[in-house]
């Protein structure tokens, strides 16, 4: 079945690296912090579906007219965000739009936050399937075909200089960096070493109050502030052993002035230790978005 009829993109998924690849061979862009986003246009229809195909207008209706900002029929692969007052991605923004329900609500915030389509990638364009042609020819054929116009932007890339953007993405505050190599095809559904995100990330220290064992693997740590009082600071998971959590003396008292809801069945550490958590930014509520344990202070 036609590429654009069948609806069943799978986007193409990226490698993480630590530092930025610094050659010529590669297209730099921003990291955006957003929702991930296949749109299918054509004259008089905008389907968009998120990485798990499912439709996103429903969420999003503000972006209904996206196909008005093309030519011909295309399917383009791109982020979906929502700017905040200083024109940065507020990803917290845009997960409680995409958890909204309700016809009213949806429409009255999608009036007073909208939402903005980015495209970095075009796979179809007028009958033809372009996910074989090399990343060089697709982002020509994508500035050809897609126009800044309304809510459609169209990703900018610069070959080579990764470190200079990726320092002003640090300086800025945003999310990091994405590199790909010019001669990439686009593979469905396959996380690729041609296509590498390099994001900034935040490490801080926090006691490791216990633990909590989920099932016979799963492993979570309790953390709490390194200042006095002991404030209970959430969990982390992410990178978290059974073996390096039981590694420590421990005891039945909970270090805590009040039990923290969801904690009954944590093992509470006799000498909490300083442990390193690494993750992307505070949000609004004070919570860590995507933290991962970085191991234990022996200094």
């Amino acid at each position: 079945m036609e590429l654009f009829e069948d609806r069943s993109v799978r986007p193409m998924l990226l490698t993480e690296r630590h530092e930025p690849i610094e050659s010529d061979e590669w297209l730099n862009e921003l990291k955006l912090d957003g929702i991930r986003c296949v749109a299918y246009l054509r004259p008089g229809e905008t389907d968009l579906r998120n990485k798990r195909n499912l439709r996103l207008l429903p969420s999003f209706p503000e972006l209904a007219g996206l196909h008005e900002a093309v030519a011909g029929t295309c399917i383009l692969d791109g982020e979906l965000i929502i700017a905040d007052t200083n024109g940065k991605p507020d990803f917290e923004a845009l997960q409680a739009r995409s958890m909204m329900t309700g016809t009213v609500r949806i429409r009255l915030k999608s009036a007073q936050t909208p939402a903005n389509f980015v495209a970095f990638d075009i796979l179809y364009r007028d009958g033809e399937d372009l996910t074989n042609r090399p990343l060089i020819d697709r982002k020509a054929i994508l500035r050809e075909t897609a126009f800044d116009r309304g809510r459609l932007a169209v990703s900018r890339t610069i070959a080579g200089n990764a470190k200079a953007l990726f320092d002003q993405t640090t300086e800025q505050g945003l999310e990091g960096i994405v590199q790909k190599k010019k001669d990439s095809p686009y593979r469905m559904g396959k996380r690729s070493r041609d296509w590498v995100k390099v994001k900034n990330l935040v490490d801080e220290d926090f006691l490791a109050c216990g633990y909590i064992a989920k099932g016979e693997q799963i492993t979570s740590l309790v953390l709490g502030s390194m200042d006095a009082p002991l404030r209970y600071m959430g969990h982390v998971t992410l990178g978290v052993s059974r073996n390096v959590a039981c590694r420590f003396p421990t005891t039945p008292s909970c270090p805590f002035d009040m039990l923290p809801s969801g904690n009954e069945g944590a093992v509470w550490y006799k000498n909490p230790p300083i442990c390193i958590i690494t993750y992307m930014e505070r949000t609004s509520a004070g919570g860590m978005r995507q933290p991962r344990f970085n191991g234990f202070r022996e200094d």
